[in-house]
This record gives C-alpha cells, sequence and structure tokens, in this order.
C-alpha cells in the first residue's frame, strides 16, 4: 500500500532514474515497500519494470532519503551532517577497495528539490537479517536455525569484521572523517560522544553514562592504531543466506578510530539481545568470550580484553537511544514525558557492565 507521500516521490523518482539510464524505455515503478526498522534515513523498496536492449527487465532497488531532522549520529568531522552523503562515499570508498560485500550503488541526488531531501539509490540485496525487533534470540531465521548453523553464522560475522578492519583507511581514501587538527583516538570518540549526549540531554541527568565517561577517561587506552571503524558492526547490518553473508550495510556511523571499538560494539549488541532483554543463549551461539576467540582468530592477534571497549560501546548506544527518543517526541509520536530515554535495553546494557567491572 502507498501513502500520498509515496505518490509525491513516484514520478521525480522515476525520471531521476530515467535520466540515469538513457538506454531504459518503458520504465515503470511498483508499489514502494518500508522496512519495518531503521532510524537513521527513510528507506524504501522499489520495485521496478522496463525494456533495456529491447528486453524485459524485472529489479528491486532501494531508495534511502535523508531525513529532514539532524543527523542521528555524532558529526566525525564539521561538515558531516548528511548522513545519506556519508554513507554513499564510504560505500563507494568500500566497494574500490573489493574487501567486503555491498550493495551495488545506482546513484547518488544532493538536490534536495527533486524528492525533499538528498538521497541515493542502490541495488536490493534479498538476505537474512538477525533483528533486533524482534530479538534474533526469539524469532527469526537465525532462531530457527540448527545449533551448527547459529555458530557458523556468529563466525562468519567476526571474520567478516576482521576482514573490515585489514582495510587501509589512507589508501582507501578515508581522510575526510578526520577533523583537521584531531588525532583519531579513543579520547577523540569519547570527546565526540560526550557532547553529543549532553546537547541531547539538556537538563536530563543519566547517570550510568556520567559514571561510563568518566572511569573512560581514567582508563585511556594507549598506543591503539587508527584503523577505519564501521561504526554500526552488528549482526544486524549483515545479509545472510545461510551463513554466507551477501552484503553488509550502514555506514552513516563510520570513523577513523581504534578497530577495538568495532569489536566492542558488537559484543554490546550481543548482550543487549541476551542478558539486558533477560534472553538465555541458544544453542550453538557462541559466548562472548568464545566471539572475542573467534574475532582473534581471524584477525591474528591474540584474544583481547574487550571491557573497556563494551562499556564505550555501552555509553554510545545509550546516547543514541536519548538521541532517537528526542525525534520520536519531536515528531509527536512520544509525549515529551516519556523515560524510555532511561529506561531501555542499552541502558540496561550499560547498567551490567557498570555492575560487572565494579564501577559503582
Amino acid at each position: 500500500m502507498t501513502t500520498n507521500d509515496d505518490d509525491a516521490l513516484r514520478a521525480p523518482f522515476r525520471d531521476w532514474l530515467a535520466r540515469r539510464w538513457p538506454d531504459v524505455t518503458d520504465l515503470e515503478l511498483g508499489p514502494f515497500r518500508m522496512p519495518k526498522s531503521g532510524f537513521s534515513a527513510r528507506t524504501i523498496f522499489v520495485p521496478l519494470s522496463y525494456r533495456q536492449n529491447g528486453r524485459p527487465v524485472e529489479r528491486q532497488i532501494v531508495l534511502r532519503i535523508e531525513n529532514p531532522e539532524p543527523a542521528i549520529y555524532p558529526q566525525q568531522a564539521p561538515g558531516l551532517d548528511v548522513e545519506i552523503d556519508i554513507q554513499y562515499r564510504s560505500m563507494q570508498s568500500l566497494i574500490a577497495t573489493g574487501k567486503v560485500p555491498l550493495a551495488p550503488l545506482v546513484g547518488y541526488e544532493g538536490d534536495a528539490s527533486i524528492l525533499g531531501q538528498p538521497f541515493f539509490a542502490m541495488d536490493y540485496v534479498k538476505g537474512d537479517v538477525m533483528t533486533e525487533s524482534p530479538p534474533y534470540s526469539e524469532a527469526g531465521f537465525f532462531f530457527d536455525a540448527s545449533p551448527e548453523l547459529r555458530h557458523r553464522i556468529v563466525r562468519s560475522g567476526l571474520e567478516m569484521l576482521a576482514r573490515f578492519h585489514t582495510i587501509d583507511w589512507r589508501a582507501a581514501g578515508f581522510e575526510w572523517l578526520v577533523a583537521p587538527g584531531a588525532a583519531p583516538t579513543v579520547e577523540r570518540q569519547i570527546d565526540i560522544w560526550e557532547q553529543y549526549m549532553r546537547r541531547e540531554l539538556g537538563e536530563r541527568e543519566h547517570p550510568d553514562f556520567d559514571l561510563g565517561v568518566a572511569w573512560l577517561r581514567r582508563n585511556l587506552p594507549k598506543d591503539l592504531a587508527p584503523a577505519l571503524s564501521w561504526g554500526d558492526s552488528r549482526p544486524g547490518n549483515m545479509l545472510f543466506e545461510g551463513d554466507r553473508i551477501l552484503c553488509i550495510t550502514d555506514f552513516e556511523n563510520i570513523a577513523v578510530a581504534p578497530k577495538e571499538i568495532d569489536l566492542g560494539w558488537w559484543l554490546l549488541f550481543d548482550r543487549t539481545m541476551h542478558e539486558s532483554i533477560g534472553q538465555a543463549r541458544l544453542p550453538g551461539e557462541p559466548t562472548r568470550e568464545e566471539q572475542r576467540a573467534l574475532y582473534a582468530e581471524a584477525a591474528g592477534i591474540p584474544v583481547p580484553d574487550t571491557f573497556y571497549f563494551e562499556l564505550l560501546a555501552g555509553v554510545r548506544y545509550a546516547a543514541i537511544v536519548v538521541r532517537v527518543m528526542n525525534r520520536l517526541v519531536g515528531r509527536g509520536v512520544l509525549p515529551a514525558d516519556q523515560i524510555i530515554w532511561r529506561e531501555n535495553p542499552a541502558a540496561a546494557a550499560l547498567a551490567q557492565l557498570l555492575d560487572e567491572g565494579g564501577l559503582r
């Protein structure tokens, strides 16, 4: 089913595609379809039919349109506040490396007059997704898989993360993610995320966030090499066919920062799908200790101690939830006095980490 807004997009988007594809005729757009989740760009699945070189073609693409509100994620460098642009530029560079699988790109448009906001289009890749809503530990293809397949799926995800970390950020052209005069360190990321959280909280207080940030600053790790950090490294941003990863997605939060940040983020999401919601680990699922070992094996490094980076992930995720809830209040979806901003699986995971670390 389409909405009036979808109808308003249909003709200008069709015309935009037609200009990009001069050898295509009889181009028609089918019913728009929206995914069930996502808080950054607006995402629309668009089926197409057309003729090319006299032959009929049926195809589906993904349209991602920038939201009118300020970006979900904080700026890594001045001017980087259009998440659609960040994602498209990142995907172009990642595709050029040949290191990781991505959806083929159709094109980018920065002229907001066409669809109301900047947008880009890419091919649709059909695959299974480990969703957060409902949690993949409670429903979905991972829940239905055999114990052996579950283990292989998680292993494949961690191997993909290790492969991502082999990308040379300078050779791949990601210098634009580093602010002039700034060093791509853990401390820099803490600065970025604390400023972002303070802005989103306003007059509210988040004691666990404060406690976490203070401990992170007192215990800064030294001499970590900068790398290309995916920024949203989790199973939900991988499309699977069995245990094979067809493509990886979502780079709005990409950064030049120590790669350990990504592993901490991955492990924090594991927590939010299990302990934070009171869900037992399924047969065959590797424990977090086993996942650290799987990553280390794939990366060719000793098994790391990830507590610091899991806590950093907890701090970041708590901040993102505050931002998302603020956006929903601004849209009129939630009342201004909602308390989801401080009572949610991300906040529960942060509290668990603080307790486990004896930090309060």
